[in-house]
């Protein structure tokens, strides 16, 4: 069952500018949390979760439980989460991730750029079987992690990938990439938008800094080919904060304008790592 978020927070009118943008949600705070901005000792392992978390996950609740559990534990002692984040996974994380579901069509590709410790791509995997996700991630230390959670969950809709978004533009094509705390949106949508097909969406979770940053790129995303643009919110009366992300929708293919970390490489063998779940059916 998948839940309606879209119900829970209906959009508020919207202004429109030269390429739709938007903005029909209030500020947040982003929850992103960099391992060294932890200080003191570590909480005790208290995950409580939220009522709502049946209703959001259905009859994955129990991977979902299993996921929680992988990042309390070694996502917090591979340095993928802050100590402090532990008591508040379920509300500042993993559902404020998964709020952003409503906002992908059904069966949809979706790719996950930056996944570090799998926020969103793998509560998006779980939350949503329908949809076949590919993680993006480049670091070794969070790939290792990533391939021991996949493992252990057995989902048989994840494909991972070592690798930066660019070393993938000419290897897949999806309809949806998403992110979160990855990099400005500027910087972000030149990684992230060659991915695409034509007429894809791009969802960045940006929390506060979200009609910033949009205001900031808006000649950049002509550039690039975006058509529409908007800052949406999800999940506000489901979660204390709602999920607020840039939604960018391509006119036709992206066009390729470079970036600071771009490379002349392709993606080679082994740039690359694949990992698919053998469990054929979860339901």
């Amino acid at each position: 069952m998948t839940p309606s978020w879209r119900r829970a927070c209906p959009p508020s009118r919207r202004a429109v500018s030269r390429i739709g943008t938007s903005w029909s949600c209030p500020p947040a705070d982003t929850f992103h949390v960099e391992p060294g901005d932890e200080q003191g000792a570590e909480p005790p392992l208290e995950l409580i979760r939220p009522a709502v978390v049946d209703d959001v996950f259905g009859v994955e609740v129990t991977l979902a439980d299993r996921y929680v559990h992988h990042l309390a534990d070694t996502g917090v002692s591979h340095g993928l989460i802050g100590p402090r984040e532990r008591p508040r996974l379920w509300e500042r994380h993993v559902l404020n991730c998964a709020a952003v579901a409503e906002l992908i069509p059904a069966g949809s590709r979706v790719a996950d750029v930056g996944s570090g410790a799998g926020l969103p791509g793998v509560v998006l995997a779980i939350a949503r079987p329908d949809l076949q996700v590919t993680l993006i991630e480049p670091l070794l230390r969070r790939v290792g992690w990533l391939t021991e959670v996949l493992d252990d969950l057995a989902l048989p809709n994840v494909e991972l990938r070592r690798a930066r978004a660019e070393q993938l533009w000419d290897e897949i094509e999806v309809d949806v990439v998403t992110s979160r705390a990855v990099a400005r949106l500027e910087e972000l949508a030149r990684l992230s938008l060659p991915l695409l097909r034509a007429g894809g969406t791009m969802l960045a979770l940006k929390g506060s800094s979200a009609v910033e940053e949009l205001s900031a790129a808006q000649s950049a995303l002509v550039q690039l080919g975006i058509r529409e643009s908007e800052v949406v919110c999800c999940g506000g009366e489901l979660l204390e904060h709602a999920t607020i992300v840039t939604r960018l929708v391509l006119g036709g293919r992206a066009q390729r304008l470079g970036s600071d970390r771009t490379t002349k490489k392709k993606s080679s063998g082994r740039a690359a790592r694949r990992h698919r779940g053998t469990q054929p059916n979860r339901r």
